[in-house]
């Protein structure tokens, strides 16, 4: 196409992307910020056999939309619909599957890997954004192919630092200079000669020299110096919006035989005045407005986030040894309001979020009350500090696991599913999970007078409208709580969570039919109340656990576990999600399709407890 056709095309995907995102939610900012940044790509490479990989995935749509998917982008994030996020499993041209931050350089690097061993020849490109360069793991593969002095393409998507003017010329220059293939000759033949002369240690000293004076000067000039000593040719800042000159210096990299990383300026919402302004907000939005920009929001409760981020203020406000931490979710994580109140207690590591539960580990050593707050999919990447720093010296840490469960639209990458599970294999790991928003404001309060390890977990989204209590109260360690009990109870429901509700909403079904049900607030999945379990698994004819968690591994295995340990024969019925990956909806859709909602619980308990009568009545016969 020609450049006046792209930048006309380029118009008419930011407005697709915009009318979609206005009507389904998503990653607006992201994605309206690589619009002629992908389609330079695009017009340049042959992705029908060259490989592009997107870091977090989250600015993509461009993408999407040019490979057949434009006509099925107003299923964007819906149940049945396209993902918000690359997936191979969607279209051949999603090349690796992608959701969270940093993967992205490692994952082109063995694909680039993969086509020379197959003797394939192909370029793979990974597009990466200066946040999820923050990354350790971005460093690690960009350490690792330029030792291995691999063809591969980086192109850092900037939509955050400025570069000024006169920098920006001299670089641009530079990269002009640095494309023609005399250059790298020269290079060369240079290095040759030097190496050549007779004395050894006079060329090594020549060579040693002249590297050195290079490596000044290009500090000194050059704003990707650090990517030249990890063996990178560094291109650019360029403008991220000027297709013309994208395409030039992607057309011409060919010339160069080694790692390449092309630096581009973008601004985060281009071409929608609301989203510029005020890009975090637009970052991952749900329905709004188009013409305003304004969310459209029900009125409802405060959500959990909001609930926590007030705690946390509360008992800041009373103990000066309580410090916050996160990794790159100031706002998500309702630590925001934290940071403006007690900004020299706060601190933003990036997103790195194994360094941030070490660095907390480290504070508790040091005499200090860290609390981590992290969403509970991201929290995964810090499993080994979790067990090694934090818990294995038993260190007073409260990790706080927000969006905890099914977090509806951005599907599989974004589930905290997993957390109960993974939480509950380490030793000496307390895990609480509140039933409302009250309960987590009081769960906070009692975790951080501990001296020991805590991880508290709850749901994206409102709370139940509950009031909440301003003082801390009691709240007995490892106890459960008993919602509602009836007598001579055919069937004991422990519940964790979000499904607390549930749960008693279904024993209301199950009394219409005549089943009386015990309902149990577990609240403490490590340590649990065996008394309350060993107690109600003597009384009922069926014991139930409902988590909106993963079964493998999750508050219903430890039960399990402990019916077995203890000989205990009372039969267990396990509601959760199963060992599978959940794909995108809303909430209610997706707890529905696990079977999470009163409705579905209730139907369970009866088909089981009809199984049981069967079972019986055929061993009789």
């Amino acid at each position: 196409m020609s450049l006046t056709d792209l930048e006309e095309l380029a118009g008419e995907i930011r407005e697709l992307i915009l009318t979609t995102v206005a009507k389904n939610g998503g990653h607006l900012a992201p994605s309206l910020g690589t619009v002629e940044l992908t389609l330079a790509l695009y017009s340049v490479f042959d992705f029908n056999n060259d490989r592009l990989i997107w870091d977090v995935g989250h600015q993509a749509y461009t993408h999407k939309i040019l490979t057949g998917r434009r006509d099925t982008f107003h299923t964007l994030r819906t149940l049945g619909g396209i993902t918000g996020f690359p997936k191979r499993v969607e279209s051949p041209f999603d090349s690796f599957g992608v959701g969270h931050a940093s993967t992205s350089i490692s994952a082109a690097l063995g694909l680039l890997i993969a086509a020379e061993l197959e003797h394939v020849p192909r370029r793979v490109i990974a597009v990466i954004g200066d946040g999820a360069l923050t990354g350790g793991m971005a460093f690690e593969a960009l350490n690792h192919a330029g030792q291995l002095k691999k063809n591969l393409l980086v192109v850092l998507n900037d939509n955050e630092m400025s570069i000024d003017k006169n920098v920006g010329a001299l670089s641009e220059y530079l990269s002009k200079i640095r494309l023609k293939p005399q250059y790298h000759r020269a290079k060369k033949e240079f290095e040759g000669f030097v190496k050549n002369i007779p004395f050894r240690d006079v060329g090594e000293k020549i060579l040693l020299a002249a590297n050195s004076v290079k490596a000044g000067v290009t500090a000194a000039i050059i704003p990707g110096a650090i990517f030249e000593a990890l063996g990178f040719t560094y291109l650019g800042p360029i403008d991220g919006h000027d297709i013309k000159a994208m395409k030039d210096i992607f057309s011409k990299v060919g010339v160069i035989d080694a790692p390449v990383l092309i630096h581009v300026n973008t601004t985060k919402g281009k071409g929608y005045k609301p989203a510029e302004t005020a890009p975090d907000k637009f970052h991952g939005i749900g329905k709004f407005d188009k013409a305003t920009g304004q969310v459209l929001k029900k009125k409802s409760p405060p959500s959990y986030t909001e609930i926590f981020s007030q705690a946390v203020i509360d008992c800041a406000a009373r103990d000066k040894k309580i410090v916050a931490i996160t990794a790159a979710m100031p706002s998500g994580t309702g630590l925001k309001k934290f940071a403006e109140m007690f900004p020299h207690r706060f601190f933003d590591v990036g997103i790195a979020e194994e360094h941030a539960v070490t660095l907390a580990a480290g504070m508790a050593a040091g005499g200090l009350r860290p609390v981590v707050a992290i969403y509970s999919t991201f929290m995964q990447r810090a499993y080994d500090q979790i067990l090694h720093d934090i818990c294995l010296q038993n260190l007073p840490v409260v990790l706080c696991l927000d969006r905890a469960g099914l977090v509806g639209e951005d599907g599989s990458t974004h589930h905290g599913a997993f957390d109960l599970a993974y939480l509950r294999t380490i030793p000496g790991m307390n895990i609480l999970v509140p039933k409302d928003e009250n309960e987590l404001r009081q769960m906070l309060f009692a975790a951080i007078g501990k001296n020991f390890p805590v991880a508290i977990r709850y749901p994206r989204g409102a709370g139940l409208g509950v009031k909440v209590e301003t003082e801390p109260s009691e709240l007995t360690w490892g106890k459960a709580e008993v919602i509602q009990q009836s007598q001579a109870a055919e069937v004991a429901i422990f519940a964790v969570g979000t499904m607390v509700k549930a749960s008693t909403d279904a024993a209301k079904l199950l009394r219409t039919r005549n089943i009386s049900v015990d309902v149990i607030n577990a609240r403490f999945v490590k340590p649990f109340d065996t008394e309350l379990i060993k107690k109600s698994a003597r009384a009922v004819k069926l014991l139930v656990t409902c988590e909106e968690g993963t079964l493998n591994g999750g508050f219903g295995s430890a039960v399990a576990e402990f019916l077995a340990d203890e000989n205990i024969s009372t039969p267990l019925l396990r509601l959760g999600i199963k060992d599978e990956f959940i794909e995108q909806g809303t909430r209610a859709e997706l707890l529905d399709m696990c079977g999470l909602t009163a409705e579905k619980i209730s139907r369970r308990v009866l088909e089981r407890l009809n199984e049981l009568i069967f079972g019986f009545l055929t061993g009789i016969r």
